[in-house]
């Protein structure tokens, strides 16, 4: 039988990626880093552009929150629908919304228009990401998943090694504005690789008996099963945006490091995360997702107190830190994204996706209005209660442990259980 993409792309016993699997993974990649720029642009820009804009860092909280809000807004919204059509149109229909948002983002130069640009642009980017996971899923079997969430959330690295320190020179000498522009740009070949080359993704339509959307969408918000990975989500993605929003400022007016050598800093940690990023995919293949999960969670907790605490360190020693920090966050990352899609359904993936990313954005999006309210600024510009917002990492952390434990018990489960046997007639 030949496969196409609206059926797995690859076998469960394979190792090797074969050419089109190779290029899915790529623009999945490539959209991957687009994404995660356009959202991390604003933390490192945060030094830039609190004083452009003569806000306050609660202010500057409220931009990164109404993007997380708006797309957690449009993922529930977009749940019930998001099994009905071929996932290769769904992506390139809210990529293109994605993209606009973008480019809106590079003409604001208030606080208000900002505001305005960056919820346009979170309420299609959520359902970007969930169209994009639900494609992984769909085309690779779970003995492959670690390694295609590896290449994949490596975007994270990227967008450190070469998008970022970019964009802080582009922010230099055009304004914290220029990066946004940057970013249109790799979106539109994005955009039309994925249009001239993706296949079809809708082997789903076939298993999926016709349901009225919003039925669709309380069976996946009411599944039991659904209901753990939902709140693992929730935890996992937590802790890490209240660090995240405020850290240029802590790194800038707390350990003393020059707003030129962040560059360094990024670089250099990214470049870590680029190379970790696979090797970690291919080891919760290999080794197991939950255990992989596990380390994650003792390296993340041991960095997070360090992290939150320094003052005045050396450049190395902020790099030495922030790159063990960044494994142990890869770590979480891939395994459980890996771990967390072998639970919905086929017929519920694209709806399973789409509520997960949203609670992702809204959690995130309370998570920084809880940082912005928790951190603030003495009169020397100095950040105070950071280490704070690094206890509560490290709480979230172990909370998502204890779930994650169930969830891996869940699909252990079911990956062992023996296949239904047919019921023989009488006759």
């Amino acid at each position: 039988m030949t496969t196409t993409a609206s059926s797995p792309a690859a076998e469960p016993g394979g190792m090797g990626f074969s050419g089109y699997q190779k290029f899915v993974v790529a623009v999945l990649a490539f959209l991957q880093f687009t994404i995660v720029l356009d959202f991390m642009l604003l933390a490192p820009l945060g030094a830039l552009v609190v004083p452009a804009l003569h806000i306050t860092p609660e202010k500057f909280g409220q931009v990164v929150s109404a993007y997380a809000f708006a797309a957690g807004v449009s993922g529930i919204l977009a749940a019930g629908f998001a099994d009905r059509f071929d996932r290769k149109k769904l992506l390139l229909i809210f990529y293109s919304g994605f993209m606009l948002g973008t480019l809106f983002c590079a003409l604001a130069h208030t606080y208000t228009l900002l505001l305005l640009a960056r919820m346009f642009t979170g309420l299609f980017a959520g359902v970007v990401g969930a169209a994009s996971m639900a494609i992984v899923t769909d085309l690779f079997p779970l003995s492959m998943r670690g390694r295609v969430m590896g290449f994949i959330q490596s975007a994270f690295a990227a967008s450190t090694v070469l998008g970022l320190p970019l964009s802080l020179w582009l922010s230099s000498h055009w304004g914290w504005n220029a990066p946004f522009f940057l970013i249109v740009v790799v979106c539109t070949a994005v955009g039309a690789a994925i249009l001239g080359r993706l296949r079809p993704v809708n082997a789903h339509l076939a298993l999926r008996p016709d349901r009225n959307p919003l039925h669709h969408l309380l069976h996946t918000l009411t599944t039991r099963d659904y209901l753990i990975g939902f709140a693992t989500t929730a935890l996992l993605t937590m802790g890490g945006f209240m660090l995240m929003p405020y850290s240029t400022l802590f790194i800038v007016n707390n350990l003393g490091i020059p707003m030129a050598m962040l560059t360094v800093v990024y670089l250099i940690t990214g470049m870590v995360s680029a190379v970790m990023g696979p090797l970690l995919g291919r080891a919760s293949d290999v080794f197991g997702k939950f255990r992989i999960f596990a380390f994650g969670c003792a390296v993340t907790i041991v960095m997070v107190l360090i992290y939150t605490r320094m003052s005045n360190v050396t450049l190395w020693t902020l790099i030495t830190v922030s790159a063990l920090l960044q494994i142990g966050i890869f770590s979480r990352i891939i395994s459980s994204s890996a771990l967390m899609s072998a639970l919905p359904k086929p017929s519920d993936r694209g709806a399973y996706m789409s509520i997960s990313s949203s609670l992702q954005q809204v959690s995130g999006g309370l998570a920084a209005m809880l940082g912005g309210m928790v951190v603030v600024q003495s009169a020397g510009d100095r950040l105070l209660h950071f280490d704070v917002l690094g206890d509560i990492l490290v709480f979230t952390t172990l909370a998502s442990f204890v779930l994650m434990y169930f969830v891996n018990r869940k699909v252990m489960g079911a990956a062992t259980a023996p296949a239904p046997q047919p019921v023989k007639s009488d006759a």
